[in-house]
């Protein structure tokens, strides 16, 4: 049974989606996005599959990411993927449950309001523009990792404003994230079935990274620790004075480093994938580089930008939204059930394990023109799907950042910051790919791109 229509899912009464695709382990294994569309393209939007030991609950509605994510995620805690992530990650916001899920949230919370994000413009705004005149010295010599660039980037953008730290001195960090996410995916497709100490050259290579995290969170606790103040509001004065109240000196440092590698790596995995992408995909649409050159002129002048700027640039925000629907950073979205449940006219067991994939549901034909090519104006104001727009979709076909509770508590900074790279690399230069270089997704925790990006750069 398919369920599609624009109207919702079929109804039928209560049972299992229907079973699908033989293979489905080694496709996890070997190409998951490849997985998860074969899945929706051929069963629909509820689909059941085998894995190993496990049974998969693919559902691809946006009535069902809102049931699992929202309307019932009490029932719902981090699934396959992310609960083997914790043996590589520990136990930080990106994978803890419950109460010690809600205190770490609170306590990282107040970095991100509004307010606050906006007073971190000018920083955001000067990192952009260190970046340009990185690239402007690389003009005619030859390719530029752009990838490599991004992650540079946010690393110094995620150090100006929520570390109050610079972390230029830390450059192996992009690395080291690169091969724990490596060992998070293996823990995922191998369900944790490899014991940490067999020792394979991924095991030995994520042991090293794991080590260089360790040193980096040492340093930076020890540097804050020793010129800390009560007065600080940045995350990592925030953590640091969360764990003050850790009876156990052991388990406190645990919790700090867990939640600061967690930091360091949402905060600068997500928004690097989405420029990586960003600017791999206007290199294939001249059309979209003149407009996003335009628009920067227009709106910019010679000047840097600033927080207002962001509600003018409008045509720059509409391409980074169509490059978070094409190539969502957070891929997918696992969960497990806590007790049975029916989602969509479909009897969950408690136990299962539940996946809503962005990447697929953001090329849902029923809520997507052209679901496979790059348009940005389809989100422009008249076009976005806002209440009485000449084209409404249901706010759950586009979750870039993830929906309920557990959305995305830096969507904002991260949406700041590549606007103004965007809209400053767009205005000052144009960067040309390889030609024939085959550019591939490679779906890790977050959505990157296999390999990186060379990129040639030329002025504008």
């Amino acid at each position: 049974m398919s369920g599609r229509s624009a109207g919702g899912p079929a109804r039928v009464p209560p049972g299992p989606p229907r079973r699908a695709m033989p293979g489905v382990f080694g496709k996890l294994v070997r190409d998951r996005l490849g997985l998860m569309t074969s899945a929706v393209t051929e069963y629909g939007d509820a689909v059941r599959v085998a894995a190993g030991p496990k049974t998969l609950y693919i559902f691809n509605h946006p009535d069902h990411a809102k049931h699992v994510l929202a309307d019932n995620s009490g029932n719902y805690v981090k699934g396959i993927g992310l609960q083997q992530a914790r043996r590589a990650l520990g136990d930080g916001l990106l994978t803890s449950e419950g109460e010690r899920w809600r205190e770490q949230r609170k306590t990282i919370q107040p970095v991100f309001q509004h307010a606050r994000i906006a007073a971190q413009a000018t920083a955001v705004a000067e990192e952009a523009s260190g970046l340009v005149e990185r690239l402007k010295a690389r003009r005619g010599l030859g390719t530029v990792d752009v990838v490599e660039e991004m992650t540079g980037l946010t690393l110094g953008v995620l150090g100006r404003t929520l570390l109050d730290a610079d972390l230029g001195g830390f450059s192996s960090i992009g690395r080291a994230f690169e091969r724990v996410q490596d060992q998070a995916m293996f823990e995922m497709v191998s369900l944790s079935m490899v014991p940490m100490w067999v020792p394979l050259p991924r095991q030995l290579r994520f042991r090293r990274a794991r080590a260089e995290l360790r040193r980096v969170v040492d340093r930076l606790v020890a540097d804050r620790r020793a010129g800390w103040s009560p007065e600080a509001d940045d995350a990592l004065s925030r953590l640091v004075a969360a764990v003050r109240k850790e009876a156990d000196p052991a388990a406190a440092d645990r919790r700090l480093h867990d939640e600061l590698v967690t930091l360091l790596l949402a905060g600068h995995e997500t928004t690097a994938s989405t420029l990586g992408w960003s600017l791999h995909l206007i290199d294939g649409h001249p059309d979209v580089r003149r407009r996003l050159h335009e628009e920067a002129v227009e709106v910019l002048g010679d000047r840097l930008p600033v927080y207002d700027d962001l509600r003018r640039l409008t045509y720059t925000s509409t391409v980074i939204q169509e490059a978070m629907r094409l190539y969502p950073p957070v891929w997918i979205l696992t969960r497990q059930a806590v007790n049975d449940d029916e989602v969509g006219g479909f009897r969950v067991p408690a136990g299962s394990d539940v996946l809503i994939c962005p990447y697929t549901l953001h090329r849902h034909p029923d809520y997507w023109e052209e679901p496979d090519s790059f348009v940005p104006e389809r989100f422009a104001p008249e076009n976005a799907g806002e209440p009485g727009s000449p084209r409404e979709r249901p706010r759950y076909a586009y979750i870039p950042f993830g929906a309920g509770p557990r959305f995305c508590v830096g969507s904002n900074l991260g949406l700041m910051e590549a606007t103004f790279v965007l809209a400053l690399v767009s205005r000052d230069l144009r960067l040309v790919g390889v030609p024939g270089r085959r550019v591939t997704p490679e779906p890790m925790l977050s959505l990157r791109i296999r390999g990186g990006l060379p990129m040639t750069v030329h002025p504008s």
